[in-house]
C-alpha cells in the first residue's frame, strides 16, 4: 500500500490529535507548515494526505477553532489564533494562585500547571517565570481545597454544618479550641479577604454572624438540620463586612468619628471606600465616621498613622485607645 493509502495505529483519534498540536504547538508567534503539520501527527502515529490535511482545518474551523495562516515568503504557517484565555489573563490566574496562602505549595503548582495547558509550550513558559516564590506563608491544611467544596454544597443545600476549629501552639502543634468541642453553625457565604478564605456563618448560640478560617477548620461535616438566620443575613452586605474588620480578628462593629489631616484621606478611602462622609473641620483636617470592628488591630491601625490623625468618639474606643498607648508605654519603658 502506498505511504498515501496506509493508516495509522491511531487513524481514528486523528482529529483529536490535530486540535492538541494546534493548542500546544501553536500561537500567535509560532505556527506550523502543512509539512509540519504532518510530521507532528505521523509522531502520534496518524498518517494524513495533504489534501484531507486541509479538509480537517476547515473542519476544525467548523467547530469553533480559530484556525488562521499566515505567509512568510513562499511559506504558509498555521497557528491556533483566538483562544479561551489570553496569555496576561492567564498570568494574572497565575499571580493569584500563587499568592493565595489559603493554598498549600503543592497545591498552587499543580494548579499552575493544569492552567499551563491552556496555552502553547511557548507561552507556559512565559507562565513559568511569572511564578515567584517569595517566601510567603502558605497553609499547611491540604484539605482545605476540599473544604471549600463542601462548605459550597452546605450552602447550596440550606443546611447547618459543624467541624472543629484549631489553632497553632508554641510547640507548632494543632491544638483544638474549645478543648475540641465541635462548633455548630449555619453557613452563608464564603469570603476571600486578605489572602485568606473565611466561611461567614450565623451562630445560633450567641445569635450573631460569626466569621472562621477555613484553612483552619477540620472535620466538616454537614447537618441535616436547616440554617438558621436568614433574617440576620437580609441586610448582610460583604463589601462592607470585610472593611469593617482589620485582619478579620473580631470586634463589635461601632460607628467611629475620626479627625485626620487631609494628606490622610486617601488612606481612609482605601480601606472604607469613596462612600464615608469627609467633612472639613478647617483648610487642613477633616472628619469622617466609619463602621469598624473595634479591635487591637483597629487601634493599632490607627497607631501607625501616626499624630495626623485621632479617635474623637465614642468615648469608650478613644478610652480603649488610651488604655492601649500606656500598655505599650509600661512594656517597652
Amino acid at each position: 500500500m502506498s505511504p498515501r493509502g496506509r493508516k495509522g495505529e491511531n487513524q481514528k483519534l486523528k482529529m483529536l490529535y490535530l486540535a492538541k498540536i494546534f493548542s500546544e504547538e501553536t500561537d500567535d508567534q509560532h505556527g506550523l507548515t502543512i509539512s509540519g503539520i504532518q510530521a507532528k501527527l505521523a509522531a502520534c502515529g496518524v498518517n494524513a494526505d495533504r489534501k484531507t490535511l486541509y479538509l480537517d482545518l476547515e473542519e476544525l474551523r467548523h467547530f469553533g477553532m480559530d484556525i488562521v495562516v499566515n505567509k512568510e515568503g513562499s511559506r504558509y504557517f498555521y497557528a491556533l489564533g483566538e483562544r479561551d484565555f489570553e496569555l496576561s489573563e492567564l498570568k494574572l490566574l497565575v499571580d493569584s494562585v500563587q499568592s493565595s496562602r489559603f493554598l498549600t505549595d503543592r497545591k498552587s503548582q499543580k494548579l499552575i500547571k493544569k492552567l499551563e495547558g491552556l496555552v502553547s509550550r511557548y507561552e507556559a513558559g512565559k507562565l513559568q517565570r511569572q511564578v515567584v516564590l517569595s517566601g510567603r506563608v502558605k497553609t499547611m491544611n491540604e484539605s482545605i481545597y476540599y473544604n471549600v467544596d463542601k462548605l459550597h454544597e452546605a450552602i447550596g443545600r440550606g443546611k447547618q454544618i459543624r467541624f472543629k476549629y484549631y489553632q497553632w501552639n508554641v510547640k507548632k502543634e494543632m491544638e483544638l479550641r474549645k478543648n475540641g468541642e465541635w462548633y455548630r453553625v449555619s453557613p452563608w457565604a464564603l469570603m476571600w479577604h486578605n489572602e485568606n478564605y473565611y466561611l461567614v456563618a450565623y451562630d445560633p448560640a450567641d445569635k450573631k454572624i460569626k466569621h472562621y478560617r477555613v484553612d483552619k477548620m477540620i472535620r466538616i461535616t454537614p447537618a441535616d438540620e436547616d440554617r438558621e438566620g436568614a433574617e440576620a443575613f437580609k441586610a448582610f452586605d460583604a463589601a462592607s463586612y470585610a472593611k469593617s474588620l482589620f485582619g478579620m480578628f473580631g470586634g463589635e462593629e461601632t460607628r467611629v468619628t475620626l479627625e485626620a489631616e487631609n494628606g490622610l484621606a486617601g488612606i481612609l478611602i482605601d480601606r472604607f471606600g469613596k462612600d464615608i462622609p469627609l467633612v472639613a473641620i478647617d483648610p487642613g483636617h477633616f472628619r469622617t465616621v466609619v463602621s469598624v470592628a473595634v479591635s487591637s488591630q483597629f487601634l493599632s491601625w490607627i497607631m501607625a498613622l501616626g499624630e495626623g490623625i485621632r479617635i474623637t468618639s465614642p468615648d469608650h474606643v478613644a478610652a480603649r485607645m488610651r488604655e492601649e498607648a500606656e500598655r505599650l508605654l509600661r512594656q517597652y519603658r
